[in-house]
């Protein structure tokens, strides 16, 4: 028997008979044609130093990017994404680049990190209430299929600060004498190995909070409509983080604030649009994703 589903069309418990508005579901690819086993040891050991480099990307990829296959891809949506992280770096790069930094490099790093910690902890609380309130006031059986679908979001949250913890705690040199100052080579060992471990870290963290803004923490996993609701809470929360902390470059003020608000308002309009195309384009709105 079927019935309206989460997403707009008819489908039974536990998948879908019909697609949508015509989309494609992400994440399904032909299998690559077989190689020569020669030719693929080759690229191996030709791409073994670059696959060591870009094993944090990949890894904070891993983490943050959805993996439900059956999720909507809409390509234009896809592209405006793309577009919004590339502008936001781009925007992030030229104030670095255009004004000097009011302070030593090491310390702005040190303040990125003590912003990015606060910034997760408070997506920590905001994130996990607005999924949760969302999962809760679905109509069975969608909320059974929401809850089975919570650990791609819950991954990227701890992941991610659990990664950004770890950092600061290594970049804290006077907390690694205060822990293994009186172990002796076992304390300089830890010391060591903590370093080494930031070498990973440091990229990975760096990666993870570009990719958890660009997806939403993964909700595209839960549903669609979420990551449209979730993007403007998470850009205005590292707004006003960055608002308290102050401008890390001597920018004039009306440049900090074009900054500090541009990001808010090009997401919340890129929200609002990506919900708009969901609704007119595959019939996705937030009442049916309810089951209201």
């Amino acid at each position: 028997m079927e019935q309206r589903d989460g997403y707009g069309g008819y489908g039974r418990y536990g998948g879908q008979s019909r697609q949508p508005g015509g989309w494609a579901p992400a994440g399904r690819t032909a299998a690559p044609p077989y190689g020569r086993p020669s030719a693929d040891r080759e690229r191996t050991r030709r791409h073994g130093c670059v696959t060591v480099l870009m094993a944090p990307f990949v890894a904070a990829a891993r983490f943050q990017r959805p993996g439900r296959a059956d999720r909507l891809a809409d390509p234009a949506m896809s592209r405006a994404q793309v577009a919004r992280t590339g502008i936001g770096l781009g925007a992030t790069a030229w104030l670095f680049y255009a004004y000097t930094l009011r302070q030593g490099a090491k310390d702005v790093i040190d303040d990125k990190l003590t912003e990015m910690l606060l910034a997760a902890a408070v997506l920590m609380v905001v994130g996990p209430l607005l999924v949760g309130a969302f999962v809760v006031a679905a109509r069975p059986p969608l909320r059974g299929r929401y809850r089975r679908r919570l650990p791609g979001p819950l991954t990227a949250f701890g992941v991610l600060f659990g990664a950004a913890a770890l950092l600061a705690f290594a970049f804290r040199r006077d907390l690694h004498d205060r822990l293994f100052g009186g172990i002796g080579d076992v304390g300089f060992l830890l010391s060591l190995l903590i370093g080494l471990t930031s070498l990973f870290l440091l990229p990975f963290v760096l990666a993870s909070s570009v990719l958890c803004v660009h997806h939403s923490f993964r909700t595209a996993d839960v549903h669609e409509v979420l990551p449209p609701l979730l993007s403007p809470v998470v850009v205005v929360a590292m707004s006003v983080l960055q608002a308290v902390d102050g401008p890390p470059v001597n920018a004039p003020q009306s440049v900090w604030l074009l900054f500090l608000t541009g990001a808010p308002l090009s997401v919340t309009a890129l929200s609002v649009w990506e919900l708009h195309r969901l609704r007119t384009r595959y019939g996705i709105t937030l009442r049916g994703a309810l089951g209201r």
